[in-house]
């Protein structure tokens, strides 16, 4: 046999944001890229910020020798000090580069956060719907997810938290703004998932960890802001990556942060330095760790990805579709007018309009739209749409 039994089980699993991405790639062949409406994958289509290239620029024609040699496990200490200083202009606790670690995108910071708290068999709580990722993360350092779900808007359902904790919770996982709905959890929300947190660590006789999953940070609308973990939770880590604000998700290139009061910092910042290394990433990318200084305080044209939001979200809605709508993120999360989302997706599919279901996400009854895509792929969808709502 030629996989794992295991990992066989994990392919027919896989996610359906590369299903429908692979089959877009089928139908544009076939009908034209043109006359294909891909809404399937978070794939930017901003070109990152001009800042960028003149970075980029000047560190390839830098000629100081070890420039790409090896660095410390945790990252540059330049970078990881910059990024501290990022950090200290939006929260109360005082970070340090001790309490950084440069990693290979957010999927590689979380490993490592969850590669260092997790016993086997101890669980994570994640509000649903969720990057269905999160699951092989999980599995890869036997932990095992518990799935909650949230309300109907999407925020937080304490009552449901609450009730999945037990002595094996090792952790809550939160992703804010969220993919795929676009919710930005309030301060409110923080503090009270922090009550709940600390209540239970006291009772348990140990730390519940809260990890937030931010690489839409800087994409949000309507003056809406993401309030920090960290000024509502000791126990927390933020895992996050450029990926998205600067458009450079090919370049792998993120940071996790520990919280500097967070219990046993010192066994755990050594885990995490640790785990960075074992997992097999070593380092994050020289060049990019050595570019990211220059960029901290720069993203893409948010307003651009507001336009897109505001054009599929008052179009959809015209044509009935129910959308709660979303504050951040470039992905929008409508109910489907069928109860089984598969089959609505596989209806607009017949208009060549690629999207992914809910099911996908752990919300069933919803289908995902990533509007990262250019404006004329979003009005060349939406007589699709409009066709396709009518029907039912």
């Amino acid at each position: 046999m030629s996989a794992s039994e295991r990992i066989q089980e994990s392919i027919k699993r896989s996610s359906w944001i590369r299903k429908m991405f692979e089959q877009g790639g089928q139908m544009k062949e076939k009908y034209g890229a043109e006359n294909v409406f891909d809404f399937s994958l978070g794939n930017p289509n901003l070109e990152p910020p001009e800042r960028f290239n003149e970075v980029l620029g000047k560190l390839v024609k830098d000629t100081v020798p070890g420039r790409h040699g090896y660095m410390p496990n945790a990252g540059y200490v330049e970078t990881r000090q910059a990024v501290a200083d990022y950090l200290n202009t939006y929260n109360r606790a005082r970070f340090s580069p001790n309490e950084i670690v440069m990693t290979v995108g957010a999927g590689g910071a979380l490993n490592v956060v969850l590669k260092t708290i997790l016993n086997p068999g101890e669980e994570v709580i994640i509000p649903s719907p969720y990057f269905v990722e999160y699951n092989f993360y999980l599995d890869n350092h036997q932990g095992v997810p518990r799935i909650v779900p949230t309300k109907p808007d999407f925020s937080i359902d304490f009552d449901a938290i609450s009730e999945a904790i037990t002595e094996k919770t090792r952790a809550v996982l939160i992703n804010s703004p969220n993919n795929p709905t676009g919710k930005v959890y309030g301060e409110g929300e923080l503090n009270r998932l922090s009550d709940i947190l600390s209540n239970y660590s006291e009772q348990f006789g140990q730390p519940i960890y809260l990890i937030s999953d931010e690489p839409y940070r800087k994409i949000v609308y309507d003056g809406v802001t993401v309030p920090s973990v960290f000024n509502a939770y000791n126990e927390s880590f933020v895992v996050t990556s450029f990926s998205k604000d600067l458009s450079l998700p090919g370049e792998r290139i993120g940071y996790l942060a520990a919280n500097p009061d967070i219990s046993d910092k010192d066994i755990v910042i050594a885990g995490l330095v640790l785990c960075n290394r074992c997992l097999g990433y070593v380092n994050a990318p020289a060049l990019m760790q050595r570019a990211i200084p220059y960029l901290l305080d720069e993203s893409v044209d948010i307003s651009l990805y507001e336009k897109k939001r505001d054009m599929l979200y008052n179009g959809l809605s015209s044509f009935g579709y129910d959308i709660v709508k979303p504050e951040g993120t470039f992905y929008l999360f409508p109910r489907t007018p069928i109860e089984d989302d598969v089959a609505f997706v596989s209806e607009l599919l017949k208009e060549k309009i690629l999207a992914v279901p809910g099911s996908g996400f752990g919300g069933p009854g919803h289908f995902r739209i990533a509007y990262c895509v250019s404006d004329e792929v979003i009005e060349g969808a939406l007589p699709g749409f409009e066709k396709v709502m009518k029907e039912y």
